[in-house]
């Protein structure tokens, strides 16, 4: 723990001192006086019970521990102050502070619980929110135009370059309109879904190779009644309109089936868990903006967490 005894004073104290090499100039840039200046670095020598300067010659000299301690508050101070100009910056700025990529995994269970808990700090920080498919996404984060891409986590070879934060798995489901004749089946066949127009992740989503190797396993497919989308809006109102069955991540459909809007076949699915999290570029820092957005995001998690 830094000793409560060391205040900002004196970390700007010293390190005036020590550029200036001299207890009056030092006085009169901070606009104090000089024996206040001396009581402050003596403060801080006591503290660290280490002379910082050498007082023979005429001009004060760094000793070697003073020589150390000045990479260190130099480094505190000046990171200190980004801090507050990034803070002064996002708070000041009307254009957008903070870009997010949202993949339908997560658009209709934690990004309006995210979005709620990062608009109720009043930050005065402008989110924009960005869909589409996770190709598209990841490729306007690697470029720069997205802060960050929260999601399902793409395929290994799509990841060079980025960083990836686990915040929850999820599986893939079989969903249906509530009163799905395959619902009233006792007992449920597996295989009779092959009856039915299936709505199937396309090719390039994440999910689709999930989906192909589960229903290789079980010895299903391909459908004669095959509808590729990654659209939420549009699968959600098709499967209501008819007796098509969407194959898709829980959290598409998580609160249409709260809400008994739709519904989910007796399926086990239970090995087809994917990791939902951050997508970010691997070493670079976030803006404070983004960061705060995530930690949002962070709070989301354990708040759907909880009710489930």
């Amino acid at each position: 723990m830094l000793d409560p005894r060391i205040k900002l004073r004196h970390l700007s104290c010293f390190l005036e001192v020590a550029r200036l090499e001299s207890v009056s100039r030092a006085a009169e840039i901070l606009n104090v006086t000089q024996p206040a200046v001396s009581k402050t670095i003596r403060e801080l020598e006591e503290v660290l019970r280490v002379p910082l300067f050498d007082r023979s010659g005429r001009n004060l000299v760094l000793t070697g521990f003073g020589e150390v301690f000045q990479r260190y508050a130099g480094a505190s101070v000046t990171a200190l102050r980004q801090g507050f100009d990034s803070v002064a910056r996002a708070r000041a700025s009307d254009a957008v502070a903070v870009r997010i990529g949202a993949l339908p995994t997560v658009s209709a269970r934690i990004l309006p619980h995210a979005m709620a808990h990062f608009t109720a700090q009043s930050l005065g920080m402008k989110p924009r929110v960005v869909t589409g498919p996770n190709g598209f996404l990841l490729s306007q984060l690697r470029l720069g135009d997205l802060d960050l891409v929260l999601g399902r986590m793409a395929d290994p070879a799509a990841m060079a370059g980025f960083a990836f934060e686990h915040l929850y798995s999820e599986r893939v489901v079989f969903a249906v309109r509530a009163g799905h004749p395959l619902l009233a089946s006792k007992p449920f066949e597996f295989t009779a879904i092959a009856r039915h127009q299936v709505l199937m992740p396309p090719p390039d989503s994440i999910i689709r190779p999930t989906v192909e190797r589960f229903l290789v396993t079980h010895g299903i497919g391909p459908f004669a009644e095959e509808i590729e989308t990654v659209s939420d809006s549009f699968g959600g109102s098709y499967v209501r309109a008819c007796d098509a069955i969407w194959i898709i991540s829980e959290g598409v459909v998580a609160e249409d089936v709260a809400d008994g809007r739709l519904a989910l076949l007796p399926i086990d699915t239970a090995d087809t868990p994917g990791p939902v999290g951050l997508t970010t570029r691997a070493g670079t820092t976030l803006p404070i903006a983004a960061e705060l957005f995530a930690q949002s995001v962070r709070a989301a998690v354990r708040r759907v967490s909880a009710q489930r």
